[in-house]
């Protein structure tokens, strides 16, 4: 059986079986077509099935001299080895060749945060005469207040608004629901949004229950978030490199500096893992330290 035939069936089992994001299937598919494309570029007629560890130490030793980084070598290593979990689980294969290959060391990187007068700064930037702006307002505001990826975000329906009671209803990461809370400034900026700019659009067929539109009443993309942002920063010179994701690292992070518990805050941004969330007490730990520094007579 060729490549194409077993990409086929493994991209089948991550979106039926696994009910990954597009996103992500798309991603597994390409690290297995890095591997294929390796072999064909050293003229192997190869198959899935005769792949051996040293074929993939070789591919892995190529892209290092190429400069890629490390988190993009461990994300080829973590599809690889997918894709041959999966063939080994179909019973089509003896010997996994990747079940011993180790991913780059990795060391744990920080998100960026914003501390809360500059994202009041950035709200404050909004220009509300443009008939996006009260969008944009009810969308960062949502952002910060909910913690939402931004694919929870363009995707949030309007039945998903509960509020009488202050909750989302987000569909996450695989397709997994949750309910978060949501503040009173944010929903009152969507309410704004849908009574006073919404109304006037001429909403496409297919798109009548996302919130969140475009000026053409279609759903919006990923891309227009990231650029909203953008635009948004560079207007008021912010050399902070920003994006919709920052915005949910800073709700964690000012929740656990605020005392919100570990695992509540777990729950709202949907992390299965709770070593995911710890990543969010690095300021704490900071302020901490620093209250050693300036207090501790042995300091």
């Amino acid at each position: 059986m060729s490549w194409d035939f077993y990409i086929r069936q493994f991209k089948s089992y991550l979106q039926l079986e696994r009910s990954l994001s597009p996103n992500s299937v798309e991603a597994y598919v390409q690290d297995i077509n890095k591997l294929h494309q390796f072999l064909q570029w050293r003229q192997s007629d190869k198959g899935p099935h005769d792949v051996a560890d040293s074929d993939i130490r070789d591919l892995l030793e190529h892209i290092t001299e190429l400069g890629m980084s490390a988190y993009s070598q461990a994300r080829i290593v973590s599809g690889i080895k997918a894709f041959y979990k999966y063939l080994h689980y179909e019973d089509s294969l003896s010997k996994d060749p990747a079940e011993l290959i180790e991913a780059p060391k990795l060391g744990r990187k920080l998100p960026d945060t914003l501390s809360f007068p500059e994202i009041e700064e950035l709200l404050a930037a909004i220009d509300h005469s443009k008939p996006e702006g009260q969008r944009n307002r009810a969308m960062l505001e949502t952002l910060y207040s909910s913690g939402l990826r931004v694919s929870e975000l363009i995707n949030l329906k309007l039945n998903a608004i509960l509020e009488d009671i202050g909750f989302l209803r987000v569909i996450g990461k695989g397709n997994k629901e949750r309910l978060v809370p949501i503040g009173r400034e944010a929903l009152k900026h969507i309410q704004l949004y849908l009574d006073h700019s919404r109304c006037h659009l001429e909403i496409k067929p297919g798109h009548e229950g996302f919130v969140f539109l475009n000026r053409r009443g279609a759903q919006l993309t990923r891309v227009m978030i990231f650029t909203i942002i953008k635009n948004l920063a560079t207007s008021i010179g912010m050399t902070k490199r920003i994006s919709p994701h920052t915005f949910r690292h800073s709700f964690a992070t000012h929740l656990i500096e605020g005392g919100a518990d570990l695992r509540a805050v777990q729950e709202m941004l949907g992390h299965e893992s709770i070593t995911t969330t710890e990543i969010y007490t690095h300021l704490d730990r900071d302020y901490l330290s620093q209250i050693i520094r300036d207090f501790h007579p042995r300091s």
